[in-house]
């Protein structure tokens, strides 16, 4: 079992920055992928970044690509996601999620959508307002 839990969301107004986090405790070993999700109602759920934890690569969706960064900190069992240049398309609730790496036809280790992903946070809001 792996537990997550998020913090640091919030209101923010566009062009600022905002970092959330997600402490991992339990069988973290197990799940060497991390990633941050959103979510906005009536959409699905859509993968923001991800990190494998082993090597340390990362994917980032494109919308957010040159703005968002995930990171690691292996001492806290904690994963971050610093956002950068905010916009109000930003708005939506971000979970984290971790999952076992698998070897893709890409040659990467980790996957960018939900079914990859066992174990998910209660989620974090930020809204970035206009």
């Amino acid at each position: 079992q792996v537990q997550l839990v998020e913090s640091g969301g919030g209101s923010v107004q566009a062009g600022g920055s905002l970092r959330i986090a997600c402490v991992a405790s339990g069988h973290t070993a197990s799940r060497d992928c991390m990633g941050w999700f959103r979510q906005t109602p009536g959409k699905k759920r859509e993968a923001v970044a991800v990190i494998y934890t082993g090597a340390g690569s990362t994917y980032y969706g494109d919308s957010v690509k040159g703005r968002f960064t995930i990171s690691q900190d292996n001492d806290k069992n904690t994963v971050y996601l610093q956002m950068n240049s905010l916009k109000p398309e930003d708005t939506a609730m971000y979970y984290c999620a971790a999952g076992p790496s698998i070897l893709l036809s890409t040659g990467g280790w980790c996957g960018a959508s939900v079914p990859y992903y066992d174990y998910w946070g209660q989620g974090t809001q930020v809204t970035v307002s206009s």
